[in-house]
C-alpha cells in the first residue's frame, strides 16, 4: 500500500501508547510501520524536494497534531505516552480525524492561531488540509507555481525571434558555468548556431543548435542527423536545444552520437534553476529548532 496520510496514522500512533507507559518515538514508528505493513520501498519514498522521506514527514506531523490536541505528551526527549484525553478518544471507538482533534481547544488554537475564534459553521474554511502535511502543501504549491512560470517562460521565448533564442541559449550556457560562448555567423553556420569554449584556448568546444519552434512541435531524427553531420569532430560535444520536444528516434540518435538534448520543459527548468530570465519575487524561510542551543553539558 502507499504511505498513509498523516491523519490515517492517528489511531495506530495512539494505540501504540495505549498501555499508559512511556515509549521511545522509534518504537512508536516501528509499530505504525507494522500496522500498515509498509515496505522498504515505501519507507524510502521521498518528498518532491528529495530531502526527507514521506513517511518520516507524515508521522512527524501526526505526532505534532496529537500532541497539540493533548492526546499524547512527551515526558522526556523523544519519548511519548498517552494522556487521559487520548485514552478517552481511543475508548470512544470513533474514527480519529482532524474533526475529532478540533474538539480540543489547544489544537484549534495551534491550527487557527491565537486571534481567531472557532466558528462551528459550514462556511468556515478549515486551514488544515486533510490530505497533506504543511511541507507537502508548500512543496505542491511551489511545484504548481514553477509549472506556471515554465509555461510563461516558453510563451515569452516563442514570441521572440530565432536570433534572440540562439543568443539566449549561449548566454544560459555561460550562466551555468560552461565557459565563454559565441554565436556563429548566419551565412555560414552550417547547422551550428553557437559554440561554448570550455577552456581559455578553445580546445574543448560544445557545439550548439538552438531551434525556437512551436511549443508542440516534435523534432525528429533528420534534424538531429543534420546537426550531427555539421559537427566538425567525430567525438565533439553537441547540444541541441528546442522549445518543442524530441521524438524517440531523435533521442536514440542523440544517445548514439553523444549529443545532449534539451526540450522546452527542461530548458525552462534550467532557466529557473540558474536564475536566468527570472527573478525571485518572495522568499519564505522555514525554520526549525537548533538543538545545539538546547544541549546541556554533562
Amino acid at each position: 500500500m502507499a504511505v498513509p496520510k498523516y491523519y490515517e496514522m492517528y489511531h495506530s500512533f495512539l494505540q501504540s501508547l495505549s498501555d499508559g507507559e512511556e515509549h521511545p518515538y522509534s518504537d512508536v514508528k516501528k509499530k505504525v510501520i507494522e500496522d500498515f505493513k509498509l515496505t522498504d520501498i515505501e519507507l524510502a519514498e521521498l518528498l518532491p524536494s528529495g530531502k526527507q522521506p514521506v513517511f518520516s514527514n507524515r508521522i512527524g506531523w501526526c505526532r505534532t497534531y496529537l500532541k497539540k490536541a493533548g492526546l499524547i505528551e512527551s515526558p522526556t526527549k523523544a519519548h511519548f505516552m498517552i494522556t487521559k484525553s487520548g485514552r478517552e478518544v481511543l475508548k470512544s471507538g470513533k474514527k480519529i480525524t482532524n474533526e475529532v482533534l478540533r474538539e480540543f481547544p489547544s489544537f484549534v488554537k495551534f491550527i487557527d492561531g491565537d486571534t481567531k475564534k472557532v466558528k462551528d459553521t459550514a462556511e468556515e474554511k478549515d486551514s488544515l488540509n486533510t490530505d497533506e502535511t504543511p511541507q507537502e502543501t508548500l512543496e505542491r504549491v511551489y511545484g504548481e507555481l514553477n509549472n506556471v512560470l515554465k509555461d510563461e517562460l516558453l510563451t515569452r521565448i516563442h514570441e521572440k525571434s530565432p536570433d534572440f533564442f540562439e543568443k539566449m541559449v549561449v548566454e544560459l550556457m555561460e550562466k551555468m558555468g560552461y565557459g565563454r560562448g559565441q554565436i556563429t555567423q548566419k551565412s555560414r553556420d552550417e547547422g551550428i548556431d553557437g559554440m561554448v569554449y570550455q577552456d581559455k584556448l578553445g580546445f574543448d568546444v560544445i557545439y550548439i543548435q538552438a531551434k525556437r519552434y512551436d511549443l508542440e512541435k516534435t523534432v525528429g531524427r533528420p534534424e538531429l542527423q543534420k546537426f550531427g553531420g555539421a559537427i566538425p569532430e567525430k567525438n565533439a560535444k553537441g547540444l541541441f536545444v528546442t522549445t518543442g520536444r524530441f521524438s524517440p528516434d531523435a533521442q536514440k540518435y542523440a544517445n548514439d552520437r553523444h549529443i545532449i538534448l534539451i526540450d522546452g520543459q527542461h530548458l525552462a527548468e534550467l532557466m529557473i534553476e540558474h536564475d536566468f530570465g527570472v527573478s525571485t519575487e518572495y522568499t519564505y524561510r522555514i525554520k526549525r529548532i537548533d538543538m545545539d542551543v538546547f544541549e546541556e553539558e554533562d
